[in-house]
């Protein structure tokens, strides 16, 4: 496939290869097949006609974490065959609006939003990753980790939500090392396997850190700006 760039995003192509050939040596490194990794472009912020371009380009993954802004966006581009990942906090209220587009949800954190997707019309499950918080900051969003095991047997119990696995955002740099927060992250995805030995996804990784990420058996990737450029500010 050719990795020219769609007309209006120069560079977006090269920087696309890019990010593959370093999963793929990552991979190699940590003896895995790149081919077992998911790579989903994070497109906060940025245009449809970027996506539009990126689908071009060969991406079938897009990640996005604000509700309004995914449902747009979805819609708009509802012919190109996309996948659309939900990746942020999504409030309570939201849950059955998000269902309609979302084909994955990866910060299932809390019963409440369970119970929430519960209740949704959808014509196939939807993936759903336990998002947990490898941080004491209960601000970062996500599950405590002693809750794992309680979440996860909810989500089994809902017919709407399949699910996959784990997801986490690594502790920023200066806050611990990516390296130690992903080795506690598969120590977790241990126990969730014994919970539900299908649930072997692990959602973590994002520009700075995939590398460690897939050391430590991530299998999907989300990855924004190494990809599409600085994003615009919001709006």
């Amino acid at each position: 496939m050719s990795n020219a760039a769609p007309a209006g995003f120069p560079g977006l192509g090269e920087r696309l290869e890019r990010v593959r050939g370093g999963i793929a040596d990552a991979c190699r490194a940590a003896g895995r097949d790149p081919e077992d990794t998911t790579l989903i472009v994070v497109t906060k912020f940025h245009p449809a006609s970027l996506i539009s371009a990126l689908a071009e380009l060969g991406v079938r993954d897009v990640g996005e974490n604000r509700h309004q802004e995914a449902q747009e966006k979805a819609a708009e581009l509802a012919d190109l065959g996309l996948r659309w990942h939900y990746i942020g906090q999504l409030q309570t209220k939201k849950a059955r609006q998000a269902a309609r587009y979302a084909h994955a949800i990866h910060s299932i954190d809390r019963e409440r939003l369970v119970d929430a997707l519960a209740t949704a019309e959808v014509t196939t499950p939807i993936d759903a990753f336990v998002q947990v918080n490898l941080t004491d900051d209960p601000g970062r969003g996500g599950a405590a980790p002693e809750d794992l095991e309680r979440l996860a047997e909810r989500v089994l119990e809902t017919p709407t939500l399949r699910l996959r696995g784990l997801m986490a955002v690594a502790p920023l740099p200066e806050e611990e090392e990516a390296v130690s927060a992903f080795a506690r992250l598969h120590g977790l995805a241990e126990r969730l396997r014994r919970v539900a030995p299908e649930a072997t996804a692990i959602s973590a990784g994002m520009t700075h850190d995939y590398r460690e990420a897939i050391a430590a058996g991530a299998t999907h990737l989300r990855i924004g700006s190494a990809i599409t450029g600085n994003r615009p500010a919001p709006e």
